[in-house]
């Protein structure tokens, strides 16, 4: 008698490797917090505790160098975690936006997807202690109706959420129609991260 794991969600885990580009992108995404008129205008008006650039930038491998040249390592990670997908791709996966995330102690995004995208994934630059996880949800919550709870010490593959704690330099990728949300941080210094989209 045996038991299979059926259905798998795919979540990967790499490293930038690159302690110098992550500097030079911690600069500019800090940079952009303060001038980015229009984005904290949108932050503000959305009650985003800090800033981003989802709103009002879309061009940044275009108007930064060190942007495009981060989208030179994530094509790589995508295109590694394409193949762990077992994607039957007719051409490789590209890029179709990227923002920076700028946020504040208390600062949360609740549960969301990335519609008309393959594969999202987040680039953390910088994570103070008490910065949160990355909280990811079971596809199939909505359907367990009587299902009882599971272990805690049970497999990770078996639980209803999965946190995933980032560190700097962390690249984490899924694909886009699995649900997940930014818990709050409780750290004193801003959480930095670049989020992306791909098609």
């Amino acid at each position: 008698m045996t038991t299979r794991s059926l259905f798998a969600t795919r979540f990967y885990e790499g490293e930038l490797g690159d302690d110098r580009l992550l500097e030079e992108l911690d600069h500019s995404c800090r940079t952009l917090a303060e001038d980015d008129r229009a984005g904290r205008g949108w932050s503000k008006a959305h009650g985003y505790r800090g800033y981003t650039s989802y709103a009002s930038l879309d061009d940044l491998p275009q108007r930064d160098p060190v942007f495009a040249d981060l989208v030179k390592k994530l094509n790589r990670h995508v295109a590694a975690f394409a193949v762990d997908c077992a994607f039957d791709l007719a051409r490789p996966l590209k890029l179709d936006s990227l923002w920076v995330n700028v946020m504040k102690r208390s600062g949360v995004h609740s549960g969301h997807i990335h519609p008309h995208s393959v594969v999202s994934g987040t680039l953390y630059v910088a994570v103070p202690p008490g910065s949160g996880a990355l909280k990811l949800e079971d596809p199939r919550l909505a359907m367990m109706m009587a299902a009882p709870r599971r272990l805690p010490e049970g497999p990770a593959d078996l639980q209803a959420f999965v946190y995933a704690d980032p560190a700097p330099g962390s690249v984490f990728l899924w694909e886009s129609w699995l649900r997940h949300e930014v818990m709050p941080s409780e750290a004193r210094e801003d959480r930095i991260s670049i989020s992306f989209n791909y098609r």
